[in-house]
């Protein structure tokens, strides 16, 4: 007689094994309908899942976070389903959840087009409206293999060939449509009643580009309609503001294939917004207390491999270049030379800490697929710094990098953030005791400042305890940007050492920490928080300066020279052009401000005050638009959003 015990501690007998759909009708009809799946100790099964014994159950609907991977996961089923019932050729192989939606990858023989992606969403839409029960089957390995390739499916023979003979396949089916998955699913096609098919891409086989190409569909999926509807309009937002379609238009930066993929030219104006972020770092960080470095690209490969890069991180490196008879590698982090500046000299413990940063460029291997836009590059500047310090000066180091990562932000314009701690996972270097003293010291941190954050147990990193803070923009889109990691493994690995008040020598603390993440990938997510409008303080072009006709040609470069000379960026538009034109194509630009000379304002010495915005800010004398735009510039990116909209 099994005792189930609910999330909130009461208890339901049985008198015999039940299944997790049959608790749900026990509990309610309206439970009972909505239940995706259940969650027995722990583990996700699906609702016909029985039970036999004591247990916890927690039933899992659409307003569980599990509840919507289920959906997601079951909708790229019903895509591959769909592909299959119209397509009988195409060759199915995965489908896993992404963030926001799902993917199945296809080997077809010619290219799917958006007329095809409309069939096979409108199939689909039948497929759930038939509301067909989903079953779950197990095999042996071996069986399952001789199973899918009977069906002429040999990239999923492929899949579970790889699986280890003695472990049992799980099949969900629907219909006469079966497929490899561990689960859990949705009880039946009915629970799938808002999906959308986004669009197709290529994609490799296992991801090596040594295999063969496949074909990529992308969808979306959500429990209601409404969400769905919510979702789309966010990505029509999206689109508008991508940052590679307002970085052509602006004129900011450029990806020159006539060089490689993903390294980025920083064009005159996105050049200068580049100098304001990199201006304002460094002063930030020396007001901070921080010491600036500049190291090399390249180092003997020796190094990497000291500091461990080649065995964990090899698919990242480039190959390395030979000279001397010696190998060189490109750095693809900065870490390792921060180490060797500390080993100059030996350390005393009075010295610490120690806080260096570096505008450090580094280079990464990524697959072409892979790249995108200033967002995944080959070539990037991280803001990097590093912290050595003593044990006992951990909680006061992070507390300080908290408050300088979080008010740097502020000052570029985010105001949410989600903050994540991640602790010891089951591989770690380093005591115990010393990684205990480091989440805890963590944690101090983050509750002084008041920071709400999630806890992912045994997530950290195998060096250190870590705190992620993503940023949310304007559309609600989360960005992970600052990271605090904790590190007990390159002092290891190098030696470290300073000389403690009793005169023993020591292991420092290191710190890695990274505020924006790197500038290309910031000034990305800059672009699309902002639209492309940013604030005073960034803007590459802070005024322009418009003439009506050339009897105001004068007066209007003595208006901008004087601008120019108190250090504000300011243009001329001199055109013969009518001045709506002029202020309508400026207005493009995402100018902030628009300043417009005519007749009277040349004998009053005035100018006429325009924002981006359309707002007609009236007629003023030169030193009243330079307090009002000193002000704007003060604020820096706070409250930008607001004062635009």
């Amino acid at each position: 007689m099994p005792i189930i015990t609910l999330p909130d501690g009461s208890e339901r007998r049985f008198d015999e094994p039940v299944s997790v759909a049959d608790v749900a009708a026990d509990i309610g009809p309206g439970l009972a309908k909505a239940a995706l799946a259940g969650r027995v100790d722990g583990r996700l099964v699906d609702t016909d899942f029985v039970i036999d014994t004591d247990t916890k159950l927690a039933i899992v609907t659409a307003r569980d976070d599990d509840g919507i991977e289920i959906i997601r996961h079951s909708t790229a089923h019903l895509l591959a389903q769909a592909v299959k019932q119209l397509y009988p050729e195409a060759q199915v192989t995965i489908g896993p959840v992404i963030e926001d939606g799902f993917y199945y990858d296809f080997a077809f023989e010619r290219t799917f087009t958006p007329e095809d992606l409309e069939s096979i969403e409108n199939r689909m839409e039948e497929l759930a409206s038939a509301d067909v029960p989903v079953t779950r089957e197990v095999m042996d390995r071996d069986a399952a293999v001789d199973y899918f390739r009977r069906l002429g499916e040999e990239y999923k023979a492929e899949i579970i060939a790889s699986i280890p003979a003695n472990e049992q396949i799980s099949i969900y089916g629907q219909g006469d449509w079966k497929d490899l998955c561990r689960g859990p699913h949705v009880p039946s096609t009915g629970h799938l009643r808002a999906f959308k098919l986004t669009k197709v891409a290529g994609a490799y086989w296992r991801g090596d580009s040594r295999n063969e190409m496949l074909q990529r569909i992308y969808g979306t999926a959500w429990p209601d309609k409404k969400a769905l509807k919510a979702y789309l309009h966010r990505l029509e937002e999206a689109e508008k503001r991508d940052h590679r379609r307002i970085g052509q238009e602006l004129d900011l930066f450029s990806i020159q294939e006539g060089a490689g993929g993903g390294l980025v030219f920083w064009h005159p104006r996105g050049a200068r917004i580049r100098r304001v972020m990199e201006d304002y770092w460094r002063d930030r960080h020396i007001d901070a207390g921080y010491e600036l470095l500049y190291t090399p690209h390249i180092a003997l490969e020796t190094l990497w491999q000291t500091s461990g890069h080649t065995d964990f991180y090899r698919e990242s490196m480039y190959t390395p270049m030979v000279e001397d008879e010696q190998l060189y590698q490109l750095k693809p982090m900065n870490c390792p030379f921060h180490v060797l500046v500390y080993q100059d000299r030996l350390r005393s413990y009075r010295e610490l800490p120690i806080r260096w940063a570096e505008l450090g460029t580094v280079y990464r291997h990524e697959m072409s697929g892979a790249l995108h836009g200033l967002m995944r590059v080959r070539g990037f500047t991280q803001d990097d710094a590093h912290v050595f310090c003593r044990e006992e000066q951990i909680a006061d180091e992070v507390m300080g990098v908290l408050d300088l990562t979080l008010s740097m932000l502020r000052d570029f314009g985010f105001e949410r953030f989600e903050v994540n701690l991640s602790t010891k996972p089951e591989k770690a270097v380093g005591s115990d005791e010393i990684w205990d003293k480091a989440t805890i010291a963590l944690r101090a941190a983050l509750d002084a400042k008041g920071l709400e954050y999630v806890l992912d147990e045994g997530g950290g990193a195998f060096y250190g305890p870590k705190i992620d803070v993503k940023i949310e923009d304007a559309i609600g889109r989360s960005w992970q940007c600052s990271t605090i990691q904790l590190d007990f493994n390159l002092p290891e690995r190098f030696q470290m050492e300073y000389v403690a008040e009793d005169g023993e020598r020591r292991r420092p603390i290191m710190i890695h920490r990274a505020l924006l993440g790197s500038l290309e990938r910031f000034f990305g997510v800059l672009i699309e928080h902002y639209a492309g409008r940013f604030p005073a303080w960034l803007a590459p072009v802070q005024a322009v300066v418009l003439n009506i006709t050339d009897r105001q040609a004068n007066y209007a470069n003595q208006v901008a020279q004087s601008l120019k000379n108190q250090g504000f960026r300011v243009e001329t538009d001199l055109r013969n052009e009518k001045i709506g034109f002029k202020i309508r194509e400026h207005t493009l630009q995402r100018v902030p401000y628009l300043l417009v000379v005519g007749d009277r304002e040349m004998e009053a010495g005035t100018v006429a005050v325009r924002s981006r915005g359309g707002e007609d800010l009236g007629s003023m004398a030169l030193d009243g638009f330079v307090e009002r735009l000193s002000a704007d510039l003060a604020k820096r990116g706070r409250s930008a959003i607001a004062t635009e909209e």
